[in-house]
């Protein structure tokens, strides 16, 4: 559901063990109209194997990434890789390991009390926060076992418009050869119970069914993060309720942009071109509320895009900046309707939408504690 002015519109040894009890030979979901993935996850991918990678335009167009070399220490941690012949790391798609422990203090604060430290990680926060933990240092090892012997993976694209996340990192799902078939990484990390089905981007388009299996299998066996002995967070089911929300609202907006060409997704690699083509015309545009900054006459709030580049929305008024609730909604995807306007001042020049009223807003229906407890009185 999607919220507008108050209503809703509708729209180690145990690792190398567990890598064995996992292994299904997990291999894609076909989707319609992509053939090229077909060959994927059947023997005509072999052919390929020793060609070089892809044209740029050909990246961008598909979802095969293509096929690269995995170095001597490609594991950063139990989501992220690197391979050879690309520059940085890797963000694995649909799932989230948790945190490597970093600094001596918090090697020793989990080792004396975790109970304790993992509290004093949470405090006051609305949201459950992200906290190195013991998990996430299995999650990691987990992943070098999983890659361990292994000289080429194979990247596959989500959707083909999503190449890069916020932070310049590309995202991928990551396949490597397994008794002769190719085996995705982030199927069989959940299945192993290293990573819930991570949906607070969205759900997965090619794998959901998949990563749905996968995490009720890990988590009726009780294999890692869902143990009662488990050293992490502890509190998924809590996280799933804001992840999920959060893919609700865009699965919607994702179900109205396949039929209109005015619903424009900030994520993706051609989104400035297309309010370029759309400039003095509205638009309703999705992103996530990144930066907010006040200036004299004006509130401007960036909406993220990928490779740390934003968005501005525009707010002359504050009475209606405040009535939108963006400054609750940081860190959330939102939904905004308006016209595609040019700001230019000197040599900088940038598009924008300005903000007249709070019913340009769309917002996701979250499980804000304060509103269950409204609810509850």
């Amino acid at each position: 559901m999607m919220r507008m002015g108050g209503g809703c519109w509708a729209a180690g040894a145990g690792v190398l063990l567990l890598i064995c009890a996992c292994d299904r030979g997990t291999t894609a979901e076909a989707p319609a109209r992509q053939a090229e993935i077909t060959e994927a996850h059947t023997g005509d991918a072999e052919q390929h194997a020793t060609k070089p990678p892809l044209a740029r335009d050909t990246v961008q167009e598909g979802l095969l990434i293509g096929e690269y070399g995995l170095g001597d220490d490609p594991v950063v941690d139990g989501d992220t890789i690197r391979v050879d012949g690309i520059e940085g790391s890797l963000r694995l798609l649909a799932i989230d390991t948790e945190e490597k422990l970093r600094g001596k203090g918090d090697r020793a604060a989990a080792a004396k009390d975790f109970d304790r430290y993992i509290k004093r990680k949470r405090r006051d926060s609305v949201r459950p926060p992200k906290a190195g933990t013991p998990m996430g240092e299995e999650a990691t090892q987990f992943a070098k076992a999983f890659f361990e012997g292994a000289e080429t993976v194979r990247l596959e694209r989500d959707d083909p418009k999503e190449i890069l996340g916020r932070y310049g990192r590309m995202l991928a799902y990551a396949f490597i050869q397994k008794d002769g078939r190719w085996t995705s990484y982030n199927v069989e990390c959940v299945r192993a119970g290293m990573s819930p089905y991570f949906t607070k981007y969205g759900y997965s388009r090619r794998f959901h069914n998949q990563l749905t299996h996968a995490e009720a299998e890990a988590r009726q066996a009780k294999r890692g993060i869902w143990s009662p002995d488990a050293q992490g967070y502890g509190d998924y089911d809590e996280r799933e309720l804001w992840w999920n929300a959060r893919a609700d609202f865009i699965r919607a907006f994702e179900h109205d942009a396949s039929r209109r060409d005015d619903y424009i997704q900030l994520t993706h690699w051609d989104a400035l071109d297309q309010l370029e083509k759309r400039f003095g015309q509205e638009v309703t545009i999705l992103s996530t509320v990144d930066r907010i900054r006040r200036f004299k006459g004006l509130v401007r709030v960036s909406l993220a895009m990928p490779a740390k580049k934003s968005f501005p929305l525009i707010f002359f008024h504050d009475d209606v900046f405040r009535a939108s609730e963006l400054e609750r909604y940081k860190g959330e995807p939102v939904a905004v309707r308006g016209t595609v306007e040019r700001y230019e001042k000197g040599d900088y020049s940038t598009l924008q939408i300005v903000v007249n009223t709070p019913a340009q807003i769309l917002l996701p229906s979250l499980p804000w504690p304060d509103d269950a407890k409204r609810a509850a009185e």
